[in-house]
């Protein structure tokens, strides 16, 4: 049962997502395949049948192209053309040395083709050693060999087919629970927006009877409390939290920035400015911008060497609050892929309808810059 399952979950494997198209280097792989087949069939003594054999290899070298879409396709025509050569040659089989990027062309079909097309691929590979060895253009010594190239291919590719899947699946926790913490903000600032409404409509049955004014006044509050909660729940819909409870009082917010200030005994000193005229930023875009701040803080103080000063600015204009934080250290190893923290912070940028990019300063440094629009419901 254990390996029938096994079976059918291999048979079911889609393809990985997001295979790269021809790119620059699989141009230049070809651009050098093929005129190194042509030297090898024009300077190749032992070469026998070496039109033929410089034919049939420079015509499947343009498979490279097409190996990650295409992967079954490619390996199909590879394994039927060197198969069928031999008709050609009388019998002898088309082994030029420039004929090795077929393990290139197996390589992709199990990093990038689905189960299925893994499975067909190697049982075409095992029936094309089968008929080489019955027909005797192999002989018994080579078969070893043949299949240790065979199950070589497979174990790299299904090896790097994992890694980048682990990966994929360690980049989507992450974001998920960006969007969990997202959710939560979002839903302990509605549940402060709702208690709020309940007191000030509490208070107004209570003073209706003596202050009518009162009670209009509290009633204005609760329909500028009810708007603003509406427009959280909107954003929080969008995140798709998992019940939790949730505190009555609202997270982050922007004026915590302020706390991140200071010289700590160990690491470059942290500056913040924040810009006039914010105090009407929703509370969702508040925290996100003080969650942004406090990680890439924490990123410069981790990664950047030799930096005395982080700079912490939020500025503003008419539809957009901007976040920047900038620091003056050195990064070891130059623009890297970007790190988990790095995910997490343009999930919640993208969550809320902004932006958020890093990279290094053009002299030294590195700047972190996120844009949130004001409105973000």
């Amino acid at each position: 049962m254990g390996v029938a399952g096994l079976l059918r979950s291999v048979w079911r494997e889609p393809r990985p997502p997001g295979p790269p198209l021809r790119v620059w280097r699989d141009w230049a792989l070809v651009a050098v395949l093929v005129p190194a087949a042509v030297i090898e069939g024009v300077l190749r003594p032992d070469l026998r049948w070496p039109v033929v054999s410089t034919a049939v290899t420079v015509a499947l070298i343009p498979t490279l192209l097409w190996r990650r879409t295409r992967p079954l396709l490619m390996v199909a025509l590879v394994f039927g053309a060197t198969t069928l050569a031999p008709l050609l040659t009388g019998g002898e089989p088309v082994e030029t040395y420039t004929l090795a990027f077929v393990t290139i062309v197996l390589y992709a079909l199990f990093r990038w083709g689905s189960g299925r097309e893994a499975v067909i691929g190697m049982a075409a590979g095992l029936v094309a050693v089968g008929l080489s060895l019955v027909s005797g253009r192999m002989a018994p010594g080579d078969v070893v060999p043949a299949l240790g190239v065979l199950v070589a291919t497979v174990g790299l590719g299904s090896a790097f087919r994992y890694r980048a899947g682990a990966r994929l699946r360690e980049l989507d926790q992450v974001k998920l629970l960006e969007r969990e913490q997202l959710a939560r903000d979002l839903h302990d600032t509605v549940a402060h927006h709702v208690s709020a409404m309940a007191i000030r409509a509490q208070a107004g049955l209570a003073t209706a009877a003596s202050e009518p004014g009162a009670a209009t006044d509290a009633l204005r509050v609760i329909e500028a409390e009810a708007s603003r909660t509406l427009a959280e729940m909107r954003a929080m819909v969008r995140v798709l939290r998992r019940n939790e409870p949730a505190e009555l009082t609202p997270g982050r917010h922007l004026d915590d920035l302020r706390r991140l200030a200071g010289r700590p005994r160990v690491g470059p000193a942290v500056e913040v400015e924040i810009a006039d005229g914010l105090g009407d930023l929703p509370p969702s875009a508040g925290a996100a911008l003080y969650r942004i701040a406090q990680e890439s803080i924490t990123n410069a103080r981790r990664h950047a060497r030799h930096a005395t000063h982080i700079t912490v600015r939020v500025t503003a204009d008419d539809a957009a609050v901007l976040l920047t934080v900038s620091d003056d250290g050195d990064r070891a190893g130059g623009v890297a892929a970007p790190g988990y923290g790095l995910i997490g912070m343009i999930e919640r940028a993208a969550l809320l309808g902004g932006t958020c990019e890093a990279g290094p300063n053009p002299n030294r440094g590195w700047t972190v810059t996120a844009a949130l629009p004001k409105e973000t419901a």
